[in-house]
C-alpha cells in the first residue's frame, strides 16, 4: 500500500524525486481530480464545495480536469447537486443514480465509488472528513489497496506532480508531509471549514458522464429503519458558526465556564472549549475545538484563558477575528491573535458579557441614558 509514514529526508546532495519508485504501468493512465459530493437527504454537506476549491487549484497545478462525484438515487436532488458542483469550479460531474444510494450505507457507496474509480481511473480522490466521509473513504482505500491521508491541513502538488498531504502529527505537535508515491489513486479527507469556501460561478456549466452501478438492494445487507438529522440532535454545529466564544483551563473550575456560556448566548453564538477542559469533563466532546476536536472558520472567535498550543491553533486560525484573553502574556495563542487582551478572563468576561448585552439590547441607549 501507500508509504505508512513520511517521506524520509534527502540525503546531501539529493532529492525527495530520486527516492521515488517509477510508477507501475497499470496507474500511469491515471488522471484528474476528483472530490466526492457528500449529500444527505438531497442537502450537500458545504465542505464538498470547500474541496472543490482546493481541487480546482490542484488540477489546474497538474494541467488536468477537476471532477466531481455525485451519488444518490434518481431525482431533482442530484441534478441540482450536479449544478452547484460546476458552480463550483468542477469541469466534470460523474453521476451515479441508483435507489440503492437513496441514503448513505457504506456498502453500496463503497462498491459504487470503488467501481466508478477503476472504471475512470483518477489520480487524486478527495473527501470530507466527515462521520460519512470518514467511513467511505476509509473502506474504498482499503479496497483500492490505496493510500489515505485523513484529516489534512493543505494540499499541493509536489515538483514531481505527486500529492504532498500535510496533516498534524504527534499529537498536534508536528506537522507530516505524506505521499502516496506509488499507488493510484492518492486519497485524503480535510475536515469542514479547514479550507476557504471558493466563490461560486453562476451559470458555469460542463460534462456530466453517467454511471450505471452493478448492485442491487437485495445484495446489500444493511437496511434503513429510521433517520434524526444532526439538526434534529442536541448536538453542537460549531463547524459553521460564525461566532464562537470558547474558555480553557484559565478559567480554574467548571464553575467560570459559565461565564463562558453568558458571552456566547448575549452573542448568540456557539461556545466550545480546549481539549483539556473535554478530558476533565467539564464540556461535552462534540464542543471540543483543535486539531483533535472541531476545526472552526468564525467571523469572530473569542477564547478565554485558552494558551493557544499548536493543537488548538490548528483548529481556529481561519477565522476572521481572534480575539485572545489571558494572563500570560507570553501565551502562544497571542502569535496568531488579531487582538489580545492580557488580563484575567475571569474578572473580564463578565465585563464584556454586560457591554455586549447594553450594546445588543433594543433597550439599550434608555438604560445608558439611565
Amino acid at each position: 500500500m501507500s508509504d505508512p509514514k513520511p517521506a524520509p529526508a534527502p540525503q546531501q546532495g539529493g532529492s525527495r524525486a530520486t527516492m521515488k519508485k517509477e510508477l507501475p504501468e497499470k496507474y500511469r493512465d491515471h488522471k484528474h481530480v476528483w472530490v466526492f459530493i457528500e449529500m444527505e437527504r438531497g442537502v450537500v454537506h458545504p465542505v464538498s464545495f470547500e474541496l472543490l476549491g482546493e481541487g480546482r487549484k490542484l488540477a489546474d497545478q497538474l494541467g488536468v480536469e477537476l471532477a466531481g462525484v455525485v451519488m444518490g438515487a434518481p431525482g431533482e436532488a442530484v441534478n441540482n447537486a450536479a449544478r452547484e458542483t460546476f458552480a463550483y469550479g468542477a469541469d466534470v460531474v460523474y453521476l451515479v443514480e441508483d435507489a440503492v444510494l437513496a441514503d448513505y450505507r457504506n456498502e453500496p457507496y463503497s462498491k459504487g465509488l470503488t467501481q466508478l474509480v477503476n472504471t475512470h481511473k483518477p489520480e487524486i480522490l478527495l473527501l470530507g472528513a466527515t462521520t460519512l466521509g470518514r467511513d467511505l473513504a476509509g473502506s474504498v482505500a482499503t479496497t483500492l489497496l490505496t493510500g489515505l491521508t485523513a484529516d489534512c491541513t493543505e494540499l499541493r502538488v509536489d515538483d514531481d506532480k505527486s500529492l504532498a498531504a500535510t496533516r498534524p502529527t504527534f499529537g498536534g505537535s508536528l506537522l507530516c508531509t505524506i505521499y502516496t508515491l506509488n499507488y493510484r489513486p492518492q486519497m485524503a479527507t480535510v475536515r469542514p471549514r479547514v479550507m476557504p469556501m471558493p466563490e461560486r460561478q453562476e451559470g458555469r456549466e460542463g460534462r456530466i458522464v453517467p454511471f450505471k452501478m452493478d448492485l442491487a438492494e437485495s445484495d446489500i445487507i444493511t437496511k434503513i429503519l429510521s433517520f434524526m438529522p444532526d439538526r434534529d440532535s442536541n448536538k453542537s454545529n460549531l463547524s459553521f458558526a460564525d461566532v464562537v466564544v470558547a474558555g480553557g483551563m484559565g478559567l480554574q473550575s467548571p464553575e467560570n465556564f459559565q461565564l463562558v456560556k453568558n458571552l456566547a448566548a448575549v452573542l448568540g453564538a456557539e461556545f466550545g472549549a480546549s481539549r483539556p477542559l473535554i478530558q476533565k469533563g467539564w464540556v461535552t466532546s462534540d464542543r471540543q475545538i483543535g486539531q483533535t476536536g472541531k476545526t472552526i472558520r468564525p467571523k469572530l472567535y473569542i477564547a478565554a484563558g485558552i494558551s493557544g498550543a499548536i493543537q488548538h491553533r490548528v483548529g481556529v486560525e481561519g477565522a476572521d477575528m481572534i480575539v485572545a484573553i489571558n494572563t500570560d502574556k507570553n501565551a502562544p495563542i497571542f502569535d496568531f491573535a488579531h487582538i489580545g487582551v492580557v488580563t484575567d478572563a475571569m474578572r473580564f468576561l463578565p465585563a464584556l458579557t454586560e457591554a455586549f448585552r447594553l450594546r445588543i439590547s433594543p433597550h439599550a441607549n434608555d438604560r445608558l441614558a439611565g
